[in-house]
């Protein structure tokens, strides 16, 4: 299992980041390559267009599929639940699965165009280093689920122990 995930902009360091992180080592923890890379972000609003900066940031996305055979997942899809997203994370992640976040203005609709699935994390917009946070917990309490752990939500958790 191969999972890539690329977002524009660096995380911001000093809250979520370190989330963010705890996460990818969890899910490395676990023998699954799990991977995160950033393109810089080509702020909108000075000297280029919007539609100039988002064909920009597009350019640095292609620079890791070149030699990759790949699957993208970018936002905007339909909403899945846990079990449905463990099930395709499956599939998808068979070389290899790469989820692009865009930034502030998205993604460019050509790029979008080349993606095999898209997916929502929220029909609300979150700010997108909290986007990175919650991608990589769904993608970590997937891969606990496929690796046949118990989640908060396994009904043999309600259970009473026995206490020895």
């Amino acid at each position: 299992m191969k999972i890539l995930v690329l977002a524009v902009g660096r995380p911001e360091r000093e809250r979520l980041g370190p989330l963010f992180d705890d996460y990818a080592e969890r899910v490395r923890r676990f023998g699954v390559a799990y991977d995160a890379r950033f393109v810089p972000e080509v702020r909108p609003g000075g000297r280029f267009s919007d539609a100039h900066v988002l064909e920009r940031e597009a350019g640095l996305f292609e620079r890791p599929f070149r030699a990759m055979q790949r699957r993208r997942v970018v936002p905007d899809g339909g909403l899945l639940t846990t079990d449905a997203f463990t099930r395709r994370l499956e599939v998808w992640s068979q070389p290899l699965v790469a989820f692009v976040l865009g930034g502030p203005l998205g993604l460019d609709p050509a790029f979008r165009a080349t993606a095999d699935a898209t997916l929502s994390l929220s029909p609300m917009t979150l700010p997108h280093d909290l986007a990175r946070v919650a991608l990589a917990e769904q993608i970590y309490r997937a891969v606990t689920i496929l690796r046949g752990c118990r989640t908060t939500n396994d009904p043999a958790l309600d259970a009473p122990v026995a206490l020895n």
